[in-house]
């Protein structure tokens, strides 16, 4: 089975991006989960969601406490969020950044995982026009953990949002998957 935490805030979309990567697996067979925990419910405010995926049927139901992968939406949340709580020395961590994995790993004060990095704000700004980069993001963690088929991903998407949209997307996610960077 294999475990993410995604973090971001309200209206940024990373329930969006779980429930999509969710919606993949699916597609695939697979046995997924996907949630949100929500802290104070407004805009802006600091939210967590998490997916599972597993080729067996799913038991546990309660948040993901030791993830595999956490990925990080929002990277303001790295000074006020303990997003690697919890991962494991092989975990990985993904932030959307257009820093070098080493500049995050030294924000992150953490040896914990290894970090990779994606612009997923530019890229959703330069092919959304808007700064929501959540399905950068979802590009990111396909490429990272091979967890989907981008096919599976393009499915989910066009199945989601209206066709003009739906291409956008896709088009965000291809660039996230092909620039995301690791140390």
């Amino acid at each position: 089975m294999m475990e993410v935490r995604w973090h971001g805030r309200g209206g940024q979309g990373a329930w969006t991006a779980s429930e999509l990567l969710a919606r993949a697996a699916i597609h695939e067979g697979k046995y997924i989960q996907s949630f949100p925990e929500f802290g104070p419910e407004r805009m802006g405010a600091p939210v967590t969601a998490f997916t599972r995926i597993s080729t067996e049927p799913i038991k546990i139901h309660c948040a993901v406490y030791n993830p595999d992968i956490v990925a990080v939406i929002d990277p303001t949340l790295l000074k006020t969020v303990p997003v690697t709580e919890g991962l494991s020395e092989e975990g990985t961590i993904i932030v959307n950044s257009k820093d070098a994995p080493t500049e995050i790993r030294k924000i992150l004060n953490s040896n914990k995982g290894k970090v990779w990095a994606v612009p997923a704000t530019e890229i959703a700004i330069k092919i959304l026009g808007m700064p929501i980069g959540n399905t950068a993001m979802l590009g990111a963690v396909a490429r990272i953990t091979e967890i989907v088929k981008l096919e599976s991903i393009e499915k989910v998407v066009k199945e989601r949002f209206r066709k003009d949209l739906a291409e956008k997307n896709f088009a965000v996610i291809k660039e996230a998957y092909e620039e995301v960077k690791s140390e």
